[in-house]
């Protein structure tokens, strides 16, 4: 029987007409790379249509169906050159080229990324280098470090086990040869000591201006301490105290902001184991015996009866301290180093201001003349309450040079029929109070009617730029004594025990010192009541009322740091002073 014959001419869904191959009874496998080097290579439907046709014609019978090798030699001519099987290892040239440019561009915009990261790091390191080994920098840059030997810091008392400062120096003699010249400091070039504040100021500069301690408060530089050499160096029986603070009175600010440093002062040196002195050489208003009881009987120190160090040995940093240089002693490190840091807001403060009103209730205390002056204005006082009451509402008007920080005002609701004792420094705000005032009854140095108290009153508003110009020594001395008159009826500071005539509340403006220190005399928790959680003023049972911020600065209480710079004259408003009487 005879073979049918194969199938022709099939017709395929998708692609028309198309022989099936068939030799032997087998079909011709159909691979993805049966023509090409890949499977989208391989022919399209019209090509496969063309390669019928010509197989159609060449071979009807269908026997011989492939024409093209089912694979081919890679040596071939005929092998696609675009298969990505056939193109071998140098395929990729042209698209090489253009890889290694996009690289290139990639490097370089990346390149400035690397080199920040890397000057970060280095950074990182020279800080980490510089807290935990001062002085190693600057050694490696040739910056000149001293470094006394093992004796100088033997000599050297202030240390973290007693915190105490011994420097066996002298400067009196140009022969005398001191450990190590690096740590001297020379006072040479002057001929008048003490020296001048400014000059203080600029020495203090010097020693401050160069590379920043990373070391605790007030502790010495690894490299040590730098000094004047001293008179009494080796002399085991010197008189002198080994180990003092001096606070200089520098005639520049208000007699309020030098106590206020000097209290912070005094603290220090109890805290430190030093000797404390106050230096009145050119102070504006007399001798501090004018006006104060003797430092050396309230506050002996750890050498009681030892003689001051010599005027020319007494150096800006940090033995001397005034109201120029406060800022090298009493700054952020300060701060740090006495805060509660585990507290919130006011809370923090605590620890500084009972060290204040130690101070102010060991140390700075009044004279027997202005003590005097103190009891009489009391007693005053007391004769025109009204028994039982014997508590007032104290208010303080700063004008003169002055500057308000805010002119936000609230009413004051106060308790009805108060009595008011007011100090300023303005002649025309206390007239301008009394009007305002009208029946309720006021007192003040002017006003008073006890001998001699009315001369202490100021004749004008405080200017402490033109104030050595405009009054002479003896006015000076006496407006003095009403300051220390007003800020003690004022605020409660310097009261007996058992004293019954004590401000009820302070009403007071931020920017004067007197306000500040008013907080103090009337003590923590009267004039804060008890904190809140988060360490915020009690508004109910508070007695010191700060009316210019109003509590729009977090703490509203904090330490006196530094003199106010600004010069500028305002006055004090009338719708102030009358809010003061709405309730």
């Amino acid at each position: 029987m005879p073979r049918p014959r194969p199938l022709a001419n099939v017709q395929s869904s998708s692609s028309g007409n198309y022989s099936i191959y068939q030799s032997a009874g087998q079909l011709t496998p159909r691979t993805p790379h049966s023509r090409a080097g890949r499977a989208e290579e391989a022919y399209s439907e019209i090509e496969l249509h063309g390669v019928e046709e010509d197989e159609e014609e060449d071979d009807p019978t269908g026997r011989h169906h492939q024409s093209v090798p089912l694979l081919r030699s890679s040596a071939s001519d005929s092998f696609p050159a675009t298969g990505y099987r056939g193109r071998g290892d140098d395929h990729d040239d042209e698209n090489s080229k253009d890889s290694i440019g996009l690289n290139l561009r990639t490097i370089a915009a990346r390149l400035p990324i690397a080199f920040g990261t890397m000057i970060a790091g280095l950074l990182l390191v020279l800080i980490v280098v510089s807290y935990q080994k001062p002085g190693t920098l600057e050694k490696y840059v040739g910056v000149s470090v001293p470094t006394p030997p093992a004796s100088s810091k033997e000599n050297s008392t202030l240390s973290v086990s007693n915190d105490t400062e011994n420097i066996n120096t002298t400067n009196s003699s140009p022969t005398t040869h001191h450990h190590h010249d690096a740590l001297v400091i020379s006072y040479g070039n002057y001929t008048k000591f003490p020296l001048l504040p400014t000059e203080y100021m600029s020495e203090c500069e010097k020693i401050a201006g160069g590379f920043h301690h990373h070391g605790a408060y007030w502790e010495p530089h690894d490299g040590g301490v730098m000094d004047v050499v001293h008179a009494d160096e080796g002399n085991e029986q010197s008189e002198i105290c080994a180990s003092t603070i001096t606070y200089m009175l520098s005639g520049r600010v208000g007699l309020v902001a030098d106590l206020a440093l000097m209290a912070q002062a005094a603290a220090l040196a109890r805290e430190r184991n030093r000797t404390f002195f106050v230096d009145d050489t050119y102070w504006n208003r007399g001798k501090w015996l004018d006006h104060f009881e003797d430092i050396r009987v309230t506050q002996p120190g750890p050498q009681p009866g030892c003689k001051a160090p010599p005027p020319e040995e007494l150096v800006a940093c940090p033995r001397v301290i005034h109201s120029g240089t406060a800022k090298y002693h009493f700054a952020h490190g300060f701060t740090e180093q006495y805060e509660d840091a585990y507290a919130h807001n006011l809370q923090r403060t605590k620890p500084i201001f009972d060290q204040a009103f130690e101070s102010f209730k060991s140390t700075i205390r009044p004279s027997s003349q202005n003590t005097a002056l103190i009891r009489g204005m009391r007693e005053e006082l007391g004769a025109l309450l009204s028994p039982p009451n014997t508590n007032y509402i104290s208010v303080h008007i700063r004008r003169g040079d002055s500057k308000p920080s805010s002119w936000n005002w609230k009413r004051l609701n106060i308790s009805a029929s108060p009595f008011f004792y007011v100090a300023s420094d303005s002649p025309a705000a206390l007239e301008q109070f009394d009007e305002e005032a009208g029946v309720t009854p006021t007192l003040s140095l002017n006003r008073s009617t006890a001998e001699g108290m009315k001369e202490l009153a100021s004749p004008d508003e405080y200017d402490q730029s033109d104030f050595n110009e405009i009054y002479t020594l003896e006015e000076r001395v006496r407006q003095t004594r009403g300051v220390i008159v007003d800020l003690a009826v004022l605020s409660g500071l310097w009261s007996d025990e058992g004293e019954k005539i004590r401000p009820q509340a302070v009403i007071c403006t931020i920017p004067s010192v007197i306000c500040k220190l008013s907080a103090i005399g009337l003590g923590w928790e009267a004039a804060f009541g008890e904190l809140e959680e988060m360490g915020f003023i009690n508004k109910e049972h508070r007695r010191w009322v700060e009316i210019d911020e109003a509590g729009s600065i977090i703490p509203e209480w904090s330490r006196y740091m530094k003199p106010f710079k600004l010069k500028i004259v305002h006055c004090y408003p009338t719708e102030k002073v009358r809010a003061l009487f709405k309730g």
